[in-house]
């Protein structure tokens, strides 16, 4: 490996941009390609070096863009394939990198793959997902639970047998051990590559292989009341099982096809297991993420354990990254107060390694109590009143103080946080001493 070289997301920040909330350009009180487009000044005025789309392809929006039912294709909600040309032709004009999101672990229900698939049990993308006889009893296949409450195996009459979803049913999970689907997906990130993009953020890598006996998770001795529902389970043979690396390492591969790219991971295991996916000799993602301070005690001694172990547990030359905030966590200001929020940003700006932030989190954006007949977020709808609706930090971004904060001139799709009227860029931009200045 080549030491004397620094990659540009080794020495850069990456942004994250929910591009639902981020800026709206045609009214219709929904975040869009042009409107990113528009705001590419601020961003470079901010200081990042990358941005970090969530999901922009064509969906049906059951958990808004993570259910993807076009690779290849931009949403009409989000703009055109012409719009995505334009954001990065005129990011790299501006020296920003546009890093986007890959959701390989599952498709939308609408997908032509899995129309295909579930039409019938011969069909030739039958095993490009994971169908399983029902049990005896006509039961699902194991107990293997979903992420967003219920079990993760839906039936379908049509073939009699139960298909696998880690998240909705709406969600079938793609069948990783099949060659075919790993060539398909690989293809997918080569059309993108080919189109500038230069990197990937992977949705839930440590999902894609599963168990090839699927066998029974066991129950999780410290789960407790008020948690959600499949932690009552260990998924032990539903996630992170050895096989996980090799694909890993084929991911790294076809981004290595293409010059000065990076693989992002999201994985949500403990330090141990998750420097596992830097690959044997680096060979997997050049960033696992480091999901560690979004759950860790705020108090100096954890903090700094915390930054101990993982330091130490790095392999050796592997770069390490730290995160704060993301579209599926409370945002941090209100974690940890707006004081800490600004000393959470010194920790995010100055530890070794490549710091990613949240959109609107160097305004000290709030999460939003959103109310009942607001709600958006699928896994809030399924699993109500325990706290995991994710809509409190995806509300939309704070740009001045007219009407719905200058997101939209139309009614925005979540309301804005109420203190939008003060807390906002140009406000903030004015104020020497705000957090927005410290970020910058």
């Amino acid at each position: 490996m080549n030491h004397a070289a620094v990659s540009w997301w080794q020495e850069g920040i990456l942004y994250q941009i929910y591009p639902r909330s981020f800026q709206d350009s045609n009214a219709d009180g929904i975040g869009d390609l042009p409107g990113i487009t528009r705001r590419l000044l601020y961003l470079r005025d901010l200081g990042v070096d990358a941005i970090w789309l969530s999901p922009i392809f064509p969906s049906p929006m059951a958990d808004f863009g993570y259910d993807i039912s076009n690779y290849l294709g931009v949403d009409p909600i989000f703009g055109t394939l012409d719009d995505f040309d334009t954001l990065v032709a005129a990011a790299h004009a501006s020296n920003l990198k546009v890093i986007l999101d890959l959701v390989p672990n599952h498709t939308s229900d609408q997908h032509s793959w899995f129309i295909e698939s579930r039409s019938s049990r011969d069909n030739q993308k039958r095993d490009w997902y994971l169908w399983r006889e029902p049990r005896a009893d006509g039961a699902a296949p194991n107990n293997w639970m979903s992420e967003f409450g219920g079990s993760a195996w839906s039936y379908d009459a049509g073939t009699k047998q139960y298909y696998y979803h880690a998240f909705l049913a709406q969600q079938p999970d793609l069948n990783w051990r099949n060659p075919a689907v790993r060539q398909a997906i690989y293809d997918v990130m080569r059309f993108w590559f080919r189109k500038g993009v230069d990197g990937f953020r992977v949705d839930v890598l440590w999902h894609l292989i599963k168990d090839a006996e699927f066998r029974d998770n066991p129950p999780n001795p410290s789960f407790r009341l008020g948690r959600p529902p499949h932690e009552a389970l260990l998924p032990l043979y539903s996630t992170d099982r050895p096989e996980i690396l090799e694909v890993v390492t084929e991911m790294r591969r076809v981004v290595d096809e293409f010059s000065d790219r990076v693989l992002i991971g999201e994985i949500y295991l403990p330090v141990d297991r998750l420097v596992a996916y830097y690959g044997k000799d680096l060979s997997g993602a050049h960033l696992p993420f480091n999901f560690a301070l979004l759950s860790v005690p705020w108090n100096a001694r954890a903090i700094a354990k915390l930054i101990d172990d993982y330091e130490r547990a790095l392999p050796a030359a592997a770069w390490p990254n730290w995160v704060l905030g993301n579209h599926d966590r409370p945002r941090v200001a209100s974690r940890v107060g707006q004081a800490q929020a600004r000393v959470a940003a010194m920790l995010l700006l100055t530890l070794r390694g490549t710091p990613t932030l949240y959109y609107g989190d160097e305004l000290g954006m709030q999460q939003v109590a959103i109310a009942l007949d607001q709600v958006r977020d699928p896994f809030e709808k399924n699993v109500p009143g325990i706290g995991v609706g994710r809509d409190g930090c995806r509300t939309p971004m704070q740009w001045n103080g007219d009407a719905h904060g200058g997101f939209t001139t139309g009614e925005p799709w979540l309301p804005l946080a109420n203190e939008y009227a003060h807390q906002n860029v140009a406000n903030l931009s004015a104020d020497t001493r705000s957090v927005l200045n410290l970020y910058r």
